[in-house]
């Protein structure tokens, strides 16, 4: 195993450093490859890491009220369960908390290159190498896999003057832990996922607080709680129990596929239990009509919280529909003409999702990147590899998304389809492997097929599902365990693949 040492004195002098695996990033997805290489006998790979830390979104969004909107059961490896959850949804610390000790736990520190941020990865066609640019110092590797997921890039409005403002702005994602929002005027723009925890959180404690919204959510309530000692007890002397709690979850919640991807009538029920909820909470006539969306549920994202509408409808908060027309140094004028005094911008404005920006930084064959070819929209084989881009496979790419249930059920399956492709390259001896265009159009295909009258097309709204052309390239469309079964094994028929011993002589 390489050192931490030897890697800093590899990187001080300049040299590229050569690797059979090079990951991106060490969230979930990342350290979740990582493990499946160790499990498979590898143990030339590095992951490298933007950050100080491991941990991905869970370490970047340590906003007020960071929470996990999937049951702590199941939203966490299904071989590495945690007995000793606090809340049946855990927040934004104890998950960070679990993925750091995943990566104590399978000895993965020394793996990882951190403040690694990769600013180009181009493939050597007649070297059959990816040569990767970090902040860190130059890798190459045989094959390159991307675990940068779609919630890592946040995205800023274009609101004319915003960068004249002279108060504090920060993005939900990049949150200022030094800056004290007490008495101060703030104005949140957003109201998604991240909106709805950081206003209850952070209401209670300024002097006001403006919320401006361009399209209310749907939103039902949080049945969130401590785990009792005697549930954790349980849990760690048998472990089956837990296993059993992950399995009900996991049932449960592909039944809203039924109403999502199936027959949209079959939403109903839990279109009437937010618009129950929302009634219960919203007491005020203008306020309740300002937060009632007029499009099916599940069209943009389910969301949940006990603590929403209560925030919105305090003495000190105001619900704002007007749209912004400009950001002044201290205040933000909406197109009816009020101007709103603040102190603080708070942007609850999401991430590149459908645009990701890493991939403009990866090159393929034909000196393209990915963003270039993906232009006309994103396009895989089972998301996770591209035509004209050998030996890369990516992870939480697109339409591997899931909006009602865990993102790890997903990110097991894909880093399990990749360890089948390194395994065939290793059996087959090849130095290249390739999914054809063909296969990729014809899952671009089933995609748009199995897409075809979900709520999400269909659902009366625009969402950050959809591309700028309409498309879902964000989401899996159908029962997470058809994709899982999809992905089981290795295409080999939709791949084509160089052996190394057509490559022979040519440098490595």
């Amino acid at each position: 195993m390489t050192s931490t040492m030897e890697n800093t004195r590899a990187e001080q002098s300049g040299a590229t450093r050569e690797v059979h695996v090079a990951v991106i990033g060490s969230g979930f997805a990342g350290l979740g490859m990582a493990i499946q290489l160790r499990k498979q006998g590898i143990e030339d790979f590095v992951v490298l890491e933007r950050g100080d830390d491991v941990g991905g979104t869970w370490r970047d969004n340590s906003y007020p009220g960071a929470a996990c909107d999937v049951q702590s059961n199941l939203y966490s490896f299904s071989f590495a369960p945690n007995p000793d959850w606090p809340r049946t949804y855990s927040e934004q610390p104890e998950i960070f908390a679990y993925l750091r000790g995943i990566a104590d736990r399978y000895e993965l520190r020394d793996k990882h290159v951190f403040g690694a941020e990769v600013t180009a990865a181009t493939w050597d066609d007649a070297a059959r190498r990816w040569d990767v640019e970090t902040t860190a110092g130059a890798f190459r590797a045989k094959v390159l896999v991307s675990g940068a997921g779609a919630l890592a890039d946040p995205s800023y409005p274009d609101i004319p003057g915003i960068e004249t403002f002279a108060g504090t702005v920060m993005h939900t994602a990049r949150w200022d832990h030094e800056h004290d929002l007490a008495g101060e005027r703030v104005a949140v723009i957003g109201t998604g996922a991240s909106a709805i925890q950081v206003v209850p959180a952070i209401q209670p404690r300024v002097g006001s607080i403006a919320v401006y919204q361009r399209t209310p959510p749907w939103v039902i309530p949080r049945g969130d709680r401590p785990t009792t000692p005697f549930e954790r007890a349980l849990y760690r002397r048998f472990p089956a129990v837990q296993k059993a709690v992950r399995g009900a979850l996991y049932a449960g919640r592909e039944f809203l596929v039924l109403g999502m991807a199936k027959n949209r009538r079959l939403l109903a029920p839990v279109q009437k239990l937010a618009r129950t909820h929302l009634e219960r909470q919203v007491r005020d006539p203008q306020l309740r009509a300002a937060v009632t969306p007029d499009y099916t549920i599940g069209c943009k994202r389910i969301l949940i919280s006990n603590d929403w509408y209560p925030a919105v409808s305090a003495p000190n908060a105001e619900v704002v529909t007007a749209g912004i027309a400009e950001i002044r140094p201290h205040s933000v004028v909406t197109r009816d003409g009020v101007e709103r005094p603040t102190d603080t911008l708070v942007l609850a404005t999401g991430f590149h999702v459908t645009d990701l920006p890493i991939a403009h930084r990866i090159t393929g064959r034909d000196g393209r990147t990915l963003a270039q070819v993906w232009d006309e929209g994103m396009v895989t084989n089972r998301g996770s590899a591209v035509a004209g881009f050998p030996n890369l496979f990516l992870l939480v790419g697109p339409n591997v998304g899931v909006g009602h249930t865990s993102m790890v059920y997903m990110i097991e399956s894909q880093v399990a389809y990749v360890g089948e492709a390194l395994r065939a390259m290793a059996v087959e001896g090849l130095a290249t492997l390739e999914t054809t265009p063909a296969a990729q159009e014809a899952y671009r295909e089933l995609i748009a097929q199995r897409s075809a009258g979900t709520v999400w097309l269909g659902g009366g709204c625009g969402s950050w599902y959809l591309d700028r052309h309409g498309h879902n390239t964000t989401l899996w469309p159908d029962f997470t365990f058809l994709f899982r079964r999809l992905t089981r094994e290795l295409d080999r028929e939709n791949y084509t693949g160089t052996p190394e011993r057509e490559t022979a002589g040519v440098a490595a």
